[in-house]
């Protein structure tokens, strides 16, 4: 047998993907192989060269088989480590790849968050803003209210505090008193300043001059006048004289310097108008 015949064949590994450690034992016992297969062929050749008589043509192809060996071993070793060499750039790759998705993913968690809590942001934003606007509206409102109630009803007034006997009894002690412009009492009035010396006896401010005090308070016609009503001679706002309607057709008003204070019948100086005070 030659010894092209003895030299076994070697295939290619199955699988591609092998672990450096495997990778370096094969590689390892390949050499090995070549080397012993080197160390071997010259004992080969000489003991051929004694069966054959001597003959020299036998002994000259062991170092071409060594070599077409040796390069053959070479490509296998080869071929192993850059299947190995792909393995490992596939794994790197996964690799990269897992990373490069995780991050990705935790960028957009981070992202969504964030305009999760922009938009929550904006919403509690709206949300005090329309607060703001409702709180706005609502003092706006009371404050309407309270307007009306001082236009209908004396700003100065307390509820529930003196009462119209007590004004008339005031009013009467007061007759024969002396009418001085600008005097507020006691021992003098002007028409203003007697109505109002007697309402602060029940605990009511009225203002001091005549024109204000023929806004104040709910108005009536004269014929609905009741007892305690300020009768005003003039227009509501602009009147020029004011006094005190004491029922039965009558009223007590400090008149002018020549009468004082006085009582005196309606027909005696018809009164404009009037405003209920109490």
């Amino acid at each position: 047998m030659s010894p092209k015949a003895q030299i076994p064949s070697h295939r290619k590994p199955r699988e591609r993907k092998m672990p450096k450690a495997l990778r370096a034992g094969m590689t390892g016992g390949v050499m090995g192989t070549i080397a012993l297969t080197a160390a071997a062929a010259p004992a080969v050749a000489g003991d051929k060269s004694q069966a054959g008589g001597g003959k020299a043509s036998e002994t000259v192809e062991m170092p071409a088989l060594t070599g077409e060996l040796a390069s053959s071993t070479q490509q296998a070793v080869d071929s192993m480590e850059t299947s190995a060499e792909r393995y490992e750039l596939q794994v790197a790759q996964e690799k990269a790849a897992a990373a490069a998705h995780k991050e990705a993913k935790e960028t957009k968690q981070k992202a969504e968050a964030k305009k999760r809590a922009e938009a929550a942001r904006k919403a509690e934003a709206r949300e005090r803003a329309e607060q703001a606007r409702a709180d706005r509206s609502s003092e706006r409102t009371t404050l309407d209210s309270a307007t009306d109630s001082e236009q209908s009803t004396p700003a100065s007034t307390e509820a529930g505090s003196g009462s119209a006997a007590e004004v008339l009894s005031f009013l009467r002690a007061q007759v024969g008193k002396a009418y001085v412009l600008g005097g507020t009492g006691p021992s003098s009035y002007d028409c203003s300043g007697l109505t109002a010396a007697a309402f602060k006896q029940v605990g009511v401010d009225l203002p001091r001059m005549s024109q204000q005090q023929s806004t104040t308070g709910t108005q009536v016609s004269v014929d609905e006048a009741q007892p305690g009503d300020i009768l005003y001679w003039g227009g509501s706002g602009s009147a020029h004289h004011v006094a005190v309607y004491v029922g039965d057709g009558k009223f007590i008003g400090a008149q002018n310097s020549s009468t004082g204070v006085v009582e005196r019948d309606l027909s005696y100086d018809q009164p404009t108008g009037a405003v209920r005070v109490l």
